[in-house]
């Protein structure tokens, strides 16, 4: 690929589209005028933060401690054994009455499901690998690789994330998904998923392994942008421990999940001062992340409608999709699902908070026992015409011992969380 220049940056050229065609999305929200301001690969020299009245007022850091949840209160009973605070289990029973557990649900979701082809969406930290004080740390276990890729065989399955694609794909290491990075605007999938060459603007591309794919880049233009602001915020954040800062591809992440809460406000107006000078880039809030985003009208929510048209499964009655996050990014794609009742969103938290989701999980052993002994067997059974459950009493006994499982897989990942410096909110 080579970059060319315009009048005012540098955009980054991949191969001829295959065609102009934009899957209903206008040209004027994946292509901006110049108008913003130039920029230079050099890094500026570094400078003392503006007034911290700025992050306060523009409510940045009321964003970060709203996305950043407290620790698990726990306490010690006779037994020196530790439990959760009463008040804290009370409140997230309270909240499930809204956002029941999806294993308790799952009967619901099953006679959904019965006769329809089944999407599976899923985000990768905190999903399907647990949150951790370092990120390149953040390791699935094979566990639940296993069952990814026992999904996989059955429905498609595609991992939509905030890492790189690239990064995705490494922590996985499974040729049998789709996957999405940057938040959507990096999709990779096979060639022979394209329905028609007239419904899709891709690029043509390869994979590691040499094979022909599908390559979906809707923000390729602010690659160069994208690698500068990298680069100023690891130069202005390097002296702030505890700070860590990743270059998603179309995307850059500041981590504050390491530092002294009494460094945050210095951070965000770090962020807040390079933000000034980009005005075509936005700020979102993760789960104790600063991420720097193109302005363009793109996120998971679409990504998610990108791959059902891509496959084929858009507007179709005799599909239900389902999409697995614990991050605010994945609010995007549970609206999508909850628009028109078009499928499931699953929502993964240990604490109560506002969501678009239809169901709850609490951590990654449920998500890995929704995947494993619900999706796959369960509704493999019905694909087949068998009849897994013969009465209510069975569905309510089967429920229950996996929720059992579930709690005490949660307690075992838990302790082992805890060995290995794992944050457990």
């Amino acid at each position: 690929m080579d970059l060319k220049s315009t009048k005012a940056s540098p955009v980054l050229a991949d191969p001829a589209p295959i065609n102009k065609s934009r899957l209903g999305i206008h040209s004027s929200l994946l292509s901006y005028s110049q108008s913003g301001p130039s920029f230079s690969t050099s890094i500026p020299t570094r400078k003392k933060p503006g007034k911290l009245d700025d992050v306060r007022s523009n409510g940045w850091l009321d964003a970060m401690k709203s996305s950043s949840p407290p620790r698990k209160k726990i306490l010690k009973d006779f037994n020196s054994a530790e439990v959760v605070s009463d008040e804290a289990e009370i409140a997230y029973l309270s909240w499930m009455i809204r956002y029941p557990s999806a294993l308790n649900s799952f009967q619901t979701i099953v006679d959904r499901a019965r006769n329809r082809k089944l999407v599976v969406f899923l985000d990768y930290d905190g999903t399907l690998s647990p949150i951790v004080d370092d990120p390149d740390r953040a390791f699935m276990s094979d566990d639940m690789r296993s069952v990814l890729k026992s999904v996989a065989k059955h429905f498609p399955t595609a991992i939509i994330s905030g890492r790189s694609r690239d990064k995705v794909f490494e922590l996985v290491g499974l040729t049998e998904l789709y996957y999405a990075g940057s938040h959507g605007m990096d999709i990779i999938f096979p060639a022979k998923n394209m329905l028609s060459k007239n419904q899709l603007n891709c690029l043509k591309s390869t994979d590691q392994k040499g094979k022909e794919v599908n390559l979906f880049q809707p923000a390729s233009e602010f690659l160069p942008m994208i690698d500068e602001v990298f680069r100023n915020l690891v130069e202005i954040t390097k002296d702030i421990q505890g700070a860590k800062v990743e270059n998603h591809k179309f995307c850059a992440s500041v981590h504050y999940r390491n530092v002294d809460e009494n460094s945050w406000p210095v951070i965000a107006q770090y962020v807040h001062d390079i933000l000034k000078d980009y005005p075509r880039l936005r700020l979102t809030h993760g789960r104790k992340v600063l991420e720097v985003r193109p302005v363009i009208d793109w996120d998971k929510g679409k990504a998610v409608e990108f791959l059902l048209e891509s496959l084929g499964f858009s507007n179709r009655r005799d599909v239900l999709p389902i999409y697995i996050g614990d991050d605010r990014t994945d609010e995007d794609a549970f609206k999508v699902l909850r628009k028109k009742n078009r499928g499931y969103g699953i929502l993964v938290s240990t604490v109560p908070k506002e969501s678009n989701a239809f169901f709850s999980l609490r951590d990654t052993s449920e998500v890995r026992i929704l995947i494993d002994r619900y999706l796959v067997s369960s509704y493999v059974s019905l694909k087949s015409g068998e009849t897994r459950f013969e009465n209510c009493l069975q569905v309510q006994d089967f429920l229950e011992s996996l929720v059992i499982m579930a709690q005490e897989d949660g307690k075992r990942d838990e302790r082992s969380s805890e060995a290995c410096g794992y944050d457990t909110d």
